[in-house]
């Protein structure tokens, strides 16, 4: 690469002078062929002569300004006049595209507009303008994709006044598909509507929510739907702690014990097993009880089964949830409800190691957006921004 084009980070530019010191001011001179932007022709005649005043990335710490020599033309196979146009230039902008894109990349750091202003001699506006046309631009290159064949959904809070945003996450690629206002079917439906390769979709992860299941089931006719690990695991620690809290209530207090209580077994010290077996000696009923949370844990937790292998963990899993049903526990039964109505979507995660965990990862970056914007009142900056940074 030419010694000029590494230094102006453009190709097909020759500089011819530097001067100045704060700001340094390069004079520039295009190199590369001509041709009329409206025929393509490069049959040429030179009317007028002009020098347009940009302002670049910065040369050290320095401001840098380029004098670019550019013409007027006639050409004469269209016989048309027009500007000589310049690659990394935009049309009546009084920057390069390289200045640009060095003021979206410092604001998308973290550094605020006000901050950025002032240490690069330009207005906030122009910062904001700039960093929102940069935005879109990244997001119209995948604009009207098609659905991606592994999806996971998931929702999270925007504001007060609008309630919850819908996360639809491509799980095999790591990014953001979309996102949508909205969490029940009708304020979902135009969205829904508007998607392309819906067909396509072979696998949806979502959490134990019945709208979110009537909708897959609508609207992506070919997807299996998955239950999220996590969720899952969750709703049983949760009933499970409930029910220990409603059998000995003094102790349920004791932290040590009940961080003992929430772990798996693998996860434990030996010396930890043996306070929990003490415990367990003087409460027999809730160490059965453990020891049933413990084996349907451990069944959910496994991962790429193949059909043989899940054909013959479903009749223990279906006597598993008859006995939580049959157990006379409130809260043990309403598990046993919850694991029934949805043992469909519980047992397809033998068959999938996808879950909604790189979803939960994109919410937390979707945070410190919202935190580094000071909050967003606009869903459509939001949307834009969201898109852009984390697709």
């Amino acid at each position: 690469m030419p010694r000029d084009s590494i230094i102006l980070g453009l190709s097909g530019y020759r500089i011819q002078r530097i001067h100045g010191g704060n700001p340094v001011i390069m004079n520039v001179r295009y190199t590369g062929e001509v041709t009329c932007p409206f025929c393509g022709s490069d049959s040429l005649r030179t009317k007028a002569r002009y020098i347009r005043k940009l302002r670049h990335d910065n040369y050290g710490t320095r401001p840098c300004y380029i004098h670019l020599q550019g013409r007027k033309y006639l050409c004469r196979d269209c016989g048309r006049y027009f500007n000589q146009r310049f690659p990394g230039v935009l049309p009546r902008y009084r920057s390069t595209e390289v200045y640009r894109r060095h003021v979206f990349r410092n604001h998308m750091d973290g550094i605020c507009s006000k901050t950025l202003a002032e240490r690069e001699r330009i207005g906030s506006a122009t910062v904001e303008r700039w960093y929102q046309s940069l935005l879109e631009k990244r997001v119209s290159e995948r604009k009207n994709s098609p659905c991606p064949e592994a999806l996971g959904i998931d929702e999270h809070f925007f504001t007060r006044r609008k309630g919850y945003v819908t996360t639809f996450c491509d799980l095999k690629h790591h990014k953001v598909f979309d996102i949508a206002l909205g969490r029940s079917e009708r304020s979902l439906e135009g969205f829904l509507n508007s998607l392309r390769g819906r067909d396509r979709v072979k696998m949806v992860c979502i959490d134990l929510s019945r709208t979110y299941r009537s909708i897959v089931k609508k609207y992506f006719p070919n997807a299996t739907i998955v239950a999220d690990r996590f969720h899952v695991i969750r709703i049983i620690n949760n009933h499970f702690l409930n029910t220990w809290r409603a059998l000995d209530p003094v102790a349920s207090r004791n932290r040590g014990l009940l961080s003992l209580m929430r772990r798996h077994e693998k996860n434990m010290r030996p010396d930890q097993r043996i306070r929990l077996e003490e415990y367990f000696k003087g409460h027999p009923v809730i160490g059965s009880i453990y020891s049933f949370k413990q084996e349907l844990c451990q069944m959910l937790l496994r991962k790429t089964c193949c059909p043989k292998t899940c054909r013959k963990m479903i009749p223990r899993l279906i006597d598993l949830i008859a006995q939580l049903q049959n157990s006379g526990f409130d809260n043990l039964v309403t598990l046993g409800n919850t694991l029934d109505d949805w043992i469909d979507e519980i047992v397809c995660m033998w068959r999938y190691t996808k879950n909604n965990g790189i979803t939960e990862g994109f919410h937390n970056k979707m945070k410190m957006i919202v935190r580094r914007a000071y909050g967003f009142r606009n869903f459509a900056n939001y949307r834009l921004r969201v898109r852009a940074l984390c697709a």
